[in-house]
């Protein structure tokens, strides 16, 4: 980056450090929530829903890090550890012999089942419930812009 940065007004600043806050707050309400009502952490949750999600409950290890914007790595070692509790397993990739697909297993379908209802209850009383309809849906409208922009630019 050259010159002089194009820093924030004071409107903008503070709508800025407001949505972080609010974004990280509830992140963690989230998963403490989780985590005392089920048997599963916030990342093992974000790994069962996409996996779930799949016809086949099965996903590449690499596109799976990047559908949740993690390094290859932290997907790993998440694996690493779903797959000693028996939530996942892996497989390997027998097309260009590179990777490994990550499989949801029964137990893991169980567990997203159990987790399911209890996370959404928190989604529900400490975000949804809060906003009107008209609210939800500029925020939706606002987060598809944003995604948008983040899958044409995505470094």
């Amino acid at each position: 980056m050259t010159g002089t940065p194009h820093w924030l007004d004071p409107l903008e600043r503070n709508t800025w450090r407001c949505f972080m806050n609010m974004q990280e707050r509830l992140s963690g309400r989230l998963s403490r929530d989780l985590q005392s009502e089920s048997r599963v952490s916030a990342a093992d949750y974000t790994v069962l829903v996409h996996l779930a999600d799949t016809p086949e409950g099965r996903m590449r290890s690499a596109d799976l890090a990047k559908k949740v914007e993690w390094e290859q790595s932290r997907m790993s070692h998440q694996v690493t550890r779903m797959a000693k509790r028996g939530l996942v397993t892996r497989e390997g990739c027998f097309k260009g012999g590179r990777g490994a697909f990550v499989v949801i297993t029964p137990a893991g379908r169980g567990a997203i089942a159990e987790a399911a209802p209890r996370h959404v209850e928190s989604v529900r009383r400490l975000f949804i419930d809060l906003l009107t309809s008209d609210e939800l849906q500029a925020l939706a409208g606002i987060s598809r812009r944003v995604l948008d922009q983040l899958e044409k630019s995505p470094r």
